[in-house]
C-alpha cells in the first residue's frame, strides 16, 4: 500500500468514526431530548419522565460513554494504519 493510499485510507476510517459520533451525538441531545420527548416522557426513570432525564442529564452519561468510545476506536484506527503514538 502506498503512503498516498495509506493517507486517505487512514483519513476515510477517520472520517466515518467522526460521522457515527456525530449522528449518535445528534440523536442523543437533539432526538432524546426534543424531538421524541413526548414518546419517551411515557417512561418514567427514577421518578422522571424519561425525555426529561435524557434533555436534562441522560445525555450527558451518554456523552462521556461517546468520548472514551471514540477514543477507543481512533486508538484502534491509528494501530491499524501504523499512526499510532507510542
Amino acid at each position: 500500500m502506498s503512503l498516498d493510499s495509506n493517507a486517505r485510507a487512514y483519513w476515510s476510517a477517520t472520517l466515518g468514526l467522526l460521522t457515527k459520533v456525530l449522528v449518535i451525538w445528534f440523536l442523543v441531545s437533539y432526538g432524546a431530548g426534543i424531538l421524541f420527548a413526548d414518546a419517551l416522557n411515557a417512561i418514567k426513570l427514577g421518578g422522571y419522565p424519561l425525555g426529561f432525564w435524557f434533555a436534562q442529564q441522560g445525555s450527558i452519561y451518554i456523552f462521556i460513554a461517546l468520548i472514551f468510545w471514540y477514543a477507543k476506536k481512533m486508538g484502534e484506527i491509528d494501530r491499524k494504519f501504523g499512526m499510532a503514538e507510542d
